[in-house]
């Protein structure tokens, strides 16, 4: 797990009020939404609006590329190393 990795895993854990939660408990791989984390569309916006403020990234709300940045927390890390250099 990279430096990021756990940055953006603690920044879901804070951003959505995830308590009973630790970085551990994620794993990058795994898919944040429906069957992996079990994360929804509220909680996308929220985790959205966190990682744009985080890292100074641009989001498009309704991009299907959007939509394969959040996928896992690994690509989330790929997208902002990606669009932070």
């Amino acid at each position: 797990m990279t430096d990021l990795e756990t940055k953006i895993k603690q920044l879901i854990i804070e951003s959505l009020d995830l308590e009973d939660m630790n970085v551990d408990d994620i794993d990058s791989q795994e898919a944040l939404f429906v069957d992996g984390l079990g994360l929804d569309s509220i909680d996308a916006l929220e985790l959205g609006l966190a990682i744009k403020n985080e890292f100074n990234v641009t989001l498009e709300a309704n991009s299907e590329d959007t939509k394969k940045h959040f996928y896992s927390v690994a690509s989330l890390a790929e997208f902002v190393r990606a669009n932070n250099p």
